[in-house]
């Protein structure tokens, strides 16, 4: 065993000979390598970055939710199709109705009113002299306290008394305090949206931003809500309603179910026909997710295999450049004792040797291009990134080092001694 490991220490220090006498050759022949390895970090850290983010995103709304809605919800879904924008929308009755199921905790309607009946944006202006059209405007009801949609850091949720009087509150997100109330506790003060006088009475926790953040709508803490009744005052016949259920705990399932029955038969859908409204929870919209990145991860295999590939191609060329360069020296070893498997072994250890050094080059930079990339876009490096691209660099090097190592190990030590 100690002859062994010995042979193994001496053919990795030759190896290392060989290409610090050849410094220039052997990075000009792993580049490939490195960028292989290189994407493999950057897809690999973009993808779980994006992943993570998105799990949050829709873990924060609760495992026991439901989400309703008439378009279909999802990351799988493109163009809205024409069956889609002919469905009717949920109704706040809706909401009510399944509030009272007995596996449902609350059901909570969102109604969206940033833009007025002829499309344009409701503007909100504070008492700064500043104005923005880019805040998300969200009708609700005092069950909104019961979710974990938002978590209140200051002031108080509005109750259903201001609910039923269509009163002008508000509770806004922490994007809207920096923006109109940058150095004062917003609770109290007003903000004008549409043209009517809104009094701020609680302020929301800062939402983590899925994107790296962004202003306007990107910005999921750019939001402000409010009764809904004062929602429909500022855009009358409002329609674009979502639902968030809440399931009771240990119900989830059974929940789905009366769920989907009470909409069916309350928006008449005919026995055997498909949905015209969409229903996902947390775990299905986390599996639709996974299914696409799945395909980028596949992307990420092919485009990485590219450079590797190449980088192996090279590894091939100059190792058979370099079994001709020492065919005397091959030939002194054997003539001295080698045996055929040492000099394979030998010329293994260098190809190894070789794109093993080029995954460790390529593992630095694409660490440090992680960092940058996570000043513009969610990064995280998962644990099995940087493993895999060494290992692969490697295998490479084995691989494609293969038949130069087995054409070494082959030569005829005479012919070998007079070769010139």
């Amino acid at each position: 065993m100690k002859i062994i490991s010995n042979s193994l220490l001496e053919n990795f220090k030759m190896a290392l000979d060989t290409l610090r006498g050849n410094k220039l050759r052997s990075f000009l022949t792993i580049i490939g390598v490195v960028v292989g390895v290189i994407t493999v970090m950057l897809i690999s850290s973009i993808i779980s970055g994006i992943k993570v983010g998105i799990e949050k995103e829709v873990e924060s709304f609760g495992t026991n939710s439901i989400f309703l809605y008439k378009y279909d919800i999802g990351f799988s879904h493109g163009r809205r199709t024409s069956e889609e924008r002919m469905r009717k929308p949920l109704t706040i009755e809706d909401a009510e109705a399944i509030k009272n199921l007995p596996s449902i905790e609350t059901a909570v309607p969102f109604l969206d009113v940033s833009s007025n009946r002829w499309g344009a944006k409701i503007l909100i202006t504070g008492k700064n002299g500043k104005t923005s059209s880019a805040v998300q405007l969200q009708g609700t009801l005092p069950e909104i306290e019961k979710t974990s949609t938002e978590v209140l850091l200051n002031g108080r949720w509005f109750t259903q008394n201001e609910s039923d009087t269509k009163a002008d509150v508000c509770l806004v997100g922490q994007a809207v305090v920096d923006s109109y109330f940058p150095y004062e506790n917003p609770v109290g003060q007003t903000l004008e949206i549409g043209g009517r006088e809104f009094r701020v009475i609680g302020v929301l926790e800062k939402k983590e931003q899925l994107f790296g953040g962004g202003g306007g709508n990107n910005d999921q803490s750019n939001v402000i809500y409010m009764p809904m009744g004062a929602a429909l005052r500022l855009k009358p016949y409002a329609d674009d309603l979502f639902i968030l259920a809440v399931a009771k705990d240990g119900k989830l399932p059974e929940a789905k179910d009366q769920v989907q029955d009470l909409l069916r038969v309350r928006r008449r859908v005919p026995f055997g026909e498909k949905n015209n409204f969409s229903m996902e929870t947390a775990a299905s919209l986390i599996e639709q997710f996974n299914a696409i990145t799945q395909m980028a991860a596949l992307a990420m295999i092919v485009i990485s295999s590219i450079g590797l590939m190449i980088g192996g191609i090279g590894v091939m060329n100059i190792m058979l450049v370099s079994v001709t360069e020492r065919t005397r020296e091959i030939g002194i070893r054997k003539a001295i004792g080698a045996k055929q498997s040492d000099i394979l072994l030998q010329f293994l250890i260098e190809a190894a040797t070789l794109t093993g050094f080029g995954g460790l080059v390529g593992l630095a930079i694409g660490w440090g291009l992680t960092f940058l990339v996570a000043l513009v876009f969610p990064s995280y490096v998962p644990w099995w990134a940087p493993p895999l691209g060494f290992f692969a660099s490697v295998g490479i090097g084995i691989i494609f080092g293969l038949f130069p190592a087995w054409k070494a190990a082959r030569l005829d030590p005479i012919e070998s001694l007079r070769y010139e």
